[in-house]
């Protein structure tokens, strides 16, 4: 039995957060920021649901900015179950990164934005930072590495390794050099510009 008694005004329609004024015009062109973040058809339910989670949080962060951050921490849900699952070990999400870094299924690139994700959602947890960290679009680069690393762990073996390789995940011999070359030719991430680390 409900309790409560109905509202007498009408229910106000959500309004853009004012922190939002400078990312879109509209909220319309909220879909083109997440266009990218595609789900994988392969994945269980709980991981779909986590995902489509996040995407959607980053897009209404349009009405609530703190719902970028959230974004992000949510769409770890998704990884940590995933790499569970093909690494057949539970751990701390850190070490299970690492180790499918180390075992070729993610490049090493991808491995560190993660752990960026990973590093964001401890300072949270821990009150050094707050759910206003990350800005919608430095969210979507950071769920977008969490999309491209679930895609590649729901690969069977053989692809998602030899794909992980291509990306510079193997190192071969003179592999320090190459990745060192990698590196000095990378563009800067996406999600780390206009982000500030500690102040």
């Amino acid at each position: 039995m409900n309790t409560l008694s109905p509202p007498s005004d009408p229910l106000l329609l959500p309004v853009r957060d004012p922190r939002a004024r400078d990312l879109v015009l509209d909220y319309a062109d909220m879909h083109a920021l997440v266009a990218e973040l595609v789900l994988p058809g392969d994945a269980s339910m709980y991981v779909m649901s986590a995902m489509e989670t996040s995407r959607e949080l980053i897009r209404h962060s349009y009405y609530r900015y703190e719902f970028a951050t959230v974004a992000v921490t949510h769409s770890l849900f998704a990884l940590e179950h995933v790499l569970a699952e093909r690494l057949a070990t539970n751990g701390p999400l850190h070490v299970l990164i690492q180790r499918a870094a180390d075992a070729g299924l993610i490049p090493v690139g991808l491995a560190a934005e993660l752990d960026c994700a990973r590093r964001l959602r401890d300072k949270l947890t821990q009150g050094a930072e707050s759910s206003a960290a990350v800005r919608p679009h430095g969210a979507v680069a950071l769920v977008r590495a969490v999309f491209d690393a679930v895609s590649l762990l729901l690969r069977p073996p053989s692809v998602a390794e030899a794909t992980a390789a291509d990306a510079g995940g193997a190192q071969p011999e003179g592999g320090l050099a190459r990745l060192w070359e990698d590196h000095l030719r990378a563009l800067f991430p996406d999600g780390f510009r206009g982000v500030d680390f500690d102040g």
